[in-house]
């Protein structure tokens, strides 16, 4: 019998391989970018659970973040930079940004830090909307170009005009965050980010500098948010303040809740499931989010762990039940 290690390596390289060929069986363009969207949105979900999920901090502004790239990455673009240059600083641009905003929210905590983080999203988010000589206005910034090609020796350059490339860089960029993410999780570094979000007061008696804590943990997320948007906006190739709105935010906040906050593939699961899954209930027109109000309802009562955190669960009580049936067959 196959031990578990074996079973987690078999399953993320099925994983992997399925991702790899799904082009191949996605019908149209218009469920392609769906696909491609959800991608983008699983990476941004993904460091929203970075500062919510592993270090217990509820940050309202994390679409913020995605947003402020989606605009550095345009503004720079139509400016004649490389995306290649203008999405790193599109990411430093945010941290920046969250840098500043954390000298001040993070002077509180629980409830409070949600609603000082909230409160300079919807500042981000007017700014985005009536700074019209940077951002466009509500018109916002159209006309991006696709993603500057990659010179490859012998086999020339490597182009993202169309959708199959798309998909290859956004799934690269989703692997490696997930990678970083899980170098920082499982760090020692990352035990202090669980241990703030377990009990505070405890972390702080224990030596750990919990202030300067939360800012890395803050500064990550927001790095990774921002390299997001700013893919979202040259995929789209456009952007507007919808890219920056709150209503972002509480989507990817929907998401990892569903998904299961705490676990790096539940962040994933809800990004990339959900707006499909919205997709084919088309069909149901407005009664859609009557069904997806009472799913969110369910998943919160019994399955608070999300989907994953349900299923982790279920798993443990299958091995359990193993255990106790063979060690009780072993004393017979």
């Amino acid at each position: 019998m196959f031990t578990k290690p074996i079973h987690t390596k078999l399953l993320l390289g099925f994983l992997f391989i399925a991702a790899l060929f799904l082009p191949l069986y996605v019908p149209d363009s218009y469920m392609f970018q769906i696909v491609i969207t959800s991608l983008l949105f699983a990476i941004a979900t993904s460091s929203m659970n970075l500062i919510l999920g592993y270090t217990g901090q509820a940050s309202l502004a994390h679409g913020a973040f995605f947003g402020v790239g989606a605009y550095v990455v345009a503004i720079m673009t139509k400016a004649g930079w490389s995306f290649w240059i203008a999405l790193p600083v599109s990411g430093l641009v945010a941290t920046g940004i969250g840098f500043f905003i954390g000298l001040f929210a993070f002077r509180t905590r629980g409830h409070f830090f949600a609603i000082v983080t909230l409160c300079f999203g919807v500042i981000l988010f007017q700014v985005a909307e009536n700074w019209i000589e940077v951002t466009g206005g509500q018109n916002g910034i159209f006309g991006l170009d696709s993603a500057t090609p990659i010179p490859f020796p012998f086999f020339g350059p490597i182009e993202f005009s169309s959708q199959p490339a798309q998909y290859y860089l956004v799934l690269a960029v989703l692997l490696l965050t997930l990678f970083v993410l899980h170098r920082v999780v499982y760090s020692i570094f990352g035990l202090t980010f669980m241990a703030i979000r377990n009990n505070e007061e405890l972390a702080d008696a224990l030596g750990i500098n919990t202030f300067a804590t939360k800012m890395v943990s803050f500064a990550i997320a927001n790095f990774i948010a921002a390299i997001a948007g700013g893919i979202y906006a040259t995929i789209l190739g456009a952007v507007s303040p919808s890219a920056i709105s709150i209503m972002i935010t509480f989507n990817f906040l929907i998401f990892l809740i569903l998904g299961g906050m705490a676990t790096l593939p539940g962040a994933v699961i809800g990004a990339f499931m959900i707006p499909i899954i919205m997709e084919f209930l088309q069909f149901m027109e407005n009664y859609r989010m009557l069904f997806f109000g009472a799913l969110l309802v369910v998943v919160i009562i019994w399955f608070p762990m999300g989907f994953f955190g349900g299923l982790k669960t279920i798993n443990q009580k299958i091995i359990a039940w193993r255990q106790s049936n063979t060690s009780e067959d072993s004393n017979a």
